[in-house]
């Protein structure tokens, strides 16, 4: 099902041809080891893809892909009063209609979901992946924990992307697996980023999901480039945002970081006594601990720290 090979990617693709390839033959992505078919017929998907996937984009139609998704509009005359949007993928919809407006968010939704259902080869844990000076940090954590925010700020500052949403581990040695896509960023951790990072490139925002006011940020191109090469954990940070708090990382034990993993991870049981002892395999070799923060920089050169700390 997954392979990997160098990214493809046509430099500059304007959105006219973009939205070209999608209502035609369709555009083919690289995520990380996956390769998607992607087909819409909504302009707002087409501006999304250029500004945030053009170097995942394939230059040319790829032999294979895992997953066949496609965006479209519902038609009808309801589709004037109040337009709406369908996911569909293998051409099943596995989803409610969304308003139109959320189009580009629900790609990245159905993704995720496409994933952490179907890639059961992998261990796969809701998690936000870093790496920097070859050593990553897995950062597991509910939403509105700040994991997010706090993954968007490191890799802005130096860290590498290893994904926003999904840590990826290969059974077989416990590697992380790049998947490298868009972050989503929530309410006030949009302006927060964007004070932080000015040189951020974010989709347009969307208004009044039922997450709220949410951006799509692109990641940095350093890392996209590097989507094919995978990382060794070192760290497991269970990140939380906290009003007012002052930064403070706090060691925890290797025991409830192994439970916090299994609590976060979408495929867990399905690995048995293989997927506990792997999970135990990389908990014994990170440095475990909660990172409590309200202050962005402050957070940042915290980590900074930790990571030359540890040589």
């Amino acid at each position: 099902m997954a392979i990997e090979a160098p990214i493809r990617s046509p430099a500059g693709l304007e959105p006219a041809t973009v939205a070209r390839r999608l209502r035609g033959a369709g555009l083919f992505l690289r995520t990380g080891p996956f390769v998607v078919k992607l087909r819409s017929n909504l302009p707002e998907i087409a501006v999304s893809m250029a500004t945030l996937y053009a170097d995942h984009i394939l230059g040319e139609a790829a032999d294979f892909a895992d997953f066949h998704v496609r965006v479209r509009s519902v038609g009808g005359p309801r589709g004037y009063i109040k337009p709406q949007i369908v996911f569909e993928l293998d051409g099943e919809q596995p989803f409610e209609r969304f308003p139109r407006r959320e189009a580009p968010a629900v790609l990245e939704w159905g993704l995720n979901w496409a994933i952490s259902t179907y890639a059961n080869h992998y261990l796969l844990i809701h998690a936000a992946c870093v790496e920097k000076d070859g050593k990553a940090a897995i950062m597991p954590g509910e939403p509105g924990k700040g994991k997010s925010t706090l993954c968007a700020a490191l890799v802005h500052h130096g860290w590498r992307l290893l994904s926003d949403e999904l840590a990826v581990i290969d059974m077989a040695d416990g590697s992380l697996v790049p998947l490298c896509r868009p972050m989503s960023l929530k309410n006030r951790s949009v302006a927060a980023i964007r004070d932080l990072a000015p040189d951020a490139v974010f989709a347009p925002t969307i208004a009044d999901t039922r997450k709220g006011t949410l951006a799509l940020l692109r990641a940095p191109p350093v890392s996209t480039r590097r989507m094919a090469q995978r990382a060794m954990a070192r760290y497991i940070l269970f990140p939380r945002f906290a009003e007012g708090t002052a930064v403070e990382i706090t060691a925890r034990s290797r025991g409830t970081s192994l439970l916090g993993l299994a609590e976060n991870a979408f495929n867990y049981q399905l690995h048995g006594r293989r997927g506990f002892d792997r999970l135990g395999d990389i908990v014994a070799a990170c440095r475990c601990a909660d990172i409590a923060y309200s202050d962005l920089p402050q957070a940042v050169a915290a980590l900074r720290n930790l990571w030359a700390a540890a040589g």
